[in-house]
C-alpha cells in the first residue's frame, strides 16, 4: 500500500512538473521570437535629417564644366560682377548680353557662370564654309578668230587675296576714325592714371552744369546700377568704342535713344561722389583707354 502510494505520487509530481514547465515555457518562447521578428522587419533605415541634406547643397562647390569657358567672346562672372559691369568691361549693351546667353532676370548672374559677350553672327561667320563639289563639263569647241588676238595680261595671283584684306582694313579704319569732343566746359580735376585704377578723367564744375554727348551714339544704359558711379550715361559709339559719363544729377536721355554729338544728355551732380563732377571714360572694346588723347586740345 505504501509503496503503491509512493508510486502515485511520484507520477503526479512528473506530471505537474511537466505540466509546469509546458505552461511557462510557452510564453517564454514565444515574446522573445515574435519582438525579434518584428525588429528586423518594421525597424525603419537610419536617414539623415533634411537640415542636413539643405546645408550641404548650400555648400556645395558650383560645378565648372562650360566647354566656353576661357573662350575668345566669352566671359566667366566673378564675386561682384554683374551685368552692367560686364557690358562696359566687354565694350556691350547689357541688354544684348542678356539677350545673346538668354536670360530671363538680367540682374541674376552667378559666379562661375560663363556669358556670350560677343554677338552670335561673329562666332558663325569664323566657322569654315562647306564647299560644293565641282564637277567639270566639256565645252564646245571654239572657232579660230579670223585675227588672232592679242592675249591679255595673266591678273597678279595675290589680287583676289588683297581685296579683302584691304576692305577689311578700310572698315577698321572708318571704325576707329571717330571725332569726340569735350563733355563738359569744366577744368580736369584728376587725369587718367591706370597704374591708380583711374580710369577716365575728372572734370570739374557746379551742380546742374550741362554734360554733353561727346560723339554720335546709343544709349546702352541710363540709371544708378553701378556701384562708384552714381547716377551713370553709356553711350556706344560703334563696335570699338564706348563712353561713359558718370555722378550725374539728372538724367535726360534713356535706354535705346539715339543722341547726337553735342546734344546734352545730363545735368552734372556729385551722385557716389564726395563733390560736384564729371567723372567721363573712353573705352575701346571694353578697355579704358586715356581720354585725352581722344578729345581735342583746349
Amino acid at each position: 500500500m505504501s509503496i503503491s502510494l509512493l508510486r502515485w505520487g511520484a507520477l503526479a509530481g512528473t506530471a505537474c512538473v511537466f505540466a509546469l514547465a509546458g505552461c511557462s515555457s510557452k510564453p517564454a518562447l514565444r515574446v522573445p521570437v515574435e519582438d525579434r521578428g518584428r525588429a528586423v522587419q518594421q525597424a525603419p533605415a537610419p536617414s539623415p535629417a533634411p537640415a542636413a541634406i539643405v546645408e550641404v547643397a548650400k555648400s556645395a562647390p558650383v560645378p565648372v564644366g562650360d566647354p566656353n569657358a576661357g573662350k575668345p567672346g566669352y566671359y566667366t562672372v566673378k564675386q561682384g560682377d554683374t551685368l552692367i559691369r560686364i557690358g562696359l568691361e566687354s565694350g556691350q549693351s547689357y541688354r544684348d548680353i542678356a539677350r545673346w546667353n538668354a536670360l530671363e532676370n538680367p540682374n541674376r548672374i552667378e559666379i562661375g557662370q560663363v556669358l556670350r559677350v560677343v554677338p552670335p553672327e561673329e562666332a558663325v561667320a569664323s566657322k569654315p564654309v562647306a564647299v560644293a563639289k565641282v564637277t567639270s563639263t566639256a565645252l564646245p569647241p571654239i572657232a579660230p578668230a579670223s585675227t588672232p588676238a592679242k592675249a591679255a595680261p595673266a591678273a597678279p595671283a595675290t589680287a583676289p587675296a588683297s581685296a579683302p584684306a584691304s576692305a577689311a582694313g578700310s572698315n577698321a579704319a572708318t571704325e576707329d576714325d571717330i571725332s569726340f569732343a569735350w563733355p563738359s566746359k569744366g577744368e580736369v580735376l584728376d587725369g587718367f592714371d591706370e597704374a591708380k585704377n583711374r580710369k577716365g578723367v575728372d572734370i570739374g564744375g557746379a551742380s546742374g552744369d550741362p554734360v554733353w554727348a561727346a560723339a554720335d551714339g546709343k544709349v546702352v544704359y541710363a540709371d544708378a546700377g553701378l556701384r562708384g558711379y552714381g547716377k551713370l550715361i553709356i553711350l556706344k559709339h560703334n563696335n570699338l568704342y564706348l563712353t561713359a559719363y558718370a555722378h550725374n544729377q539728372t538724367l535726360l536721355v534713356k535706354e535705346d535713344q539715339i543722341v547726337k554729338k553735342g546734344q546734352k544728355i545730363a545735368e552734372m551732380g556729385n551722385t557716389d561722389s564726395d563733390r560736384v563732377k564729371l567723372h567721363f571714360e573712353v573705352r575701346k572694346q571694353g578697355k579704358p583707354v586715356d581720354p585725352s588723347k581722344y578729345l581735342p586740345a583746349r
